[in-house]
């Protein structure tokens, strides 16, 4: 089940993301994120009136989602970075998938024009999960961040809404 996400599902949430954090290229932070600061970082997103979306399966969040503005000056106000993640656990399962919809239906109804995608070049499922949806490879930042010894490209994929 997808629903909106609340800070009782935070510490969930914050579970999924320190894994990503701690044992993949998903993220280029090498610390773990604190309670502290994914609750506040649960509290700017209600400020900013952004969807946060998490997928509940019997009772346990397994994964979750939100966008925001690219770039926050108002002239980017059309343009979204998203982001998805699923528990290490519950991925291959079509729950990446399932909350991408979701993101895209909530943006089309928000007008926005463009989702964009910044994903690390090595992240081949995550890559194949965007082009399935229509995300075309639109930039790439060469030896941009650096973690587990070795140096990393992020790619930019992006959607426009409304081609």
């Amino acid at each position: 089940m997808i629903r909106t996400m609340t800070m009782e599902d935070i510490e969930s949430v914050l579970e999924i993301y320190n894994d990503a954090i701690l044992n993949t290229t998903a993220l280029y932070r090498t610390e773990p994120e604190t309670l502290e600061e994914k609750q506040r970082w649960f509290l700017e997103n209600v400020k900013e009136n952004n969807p946060m979306y998490i997928y509940e399966e019997n009772g346990e969040v397994i994964g979750f989602a939100t966008f925001k503005r690219f770039y926050p000056n108002e002239g980017y106000k059309f343009s979204m970075e998203h982001s998805v993640y699923v528990s290490s656990k519950h991925q291959g399962k079509g729950v990446g998938k399932q909350l991408f919809q979701k993101l895209i239906e909530e943006a089309k109804k928000r007008k926005v024009r463009t989702l964009i995608a910044v994903i690390d070049s090595e992240n081949v499922g995550s890559i194949k999960l965007h082009e399935q949806f229509g995300f075309h490879l639109v930039g790439r930042l060469k030896h941009i961040g650096y973690k587990f010894g070795k140096w990393l490209d992020i790619v930019h994929y992006q959607l426009d809404l409304y081609e």
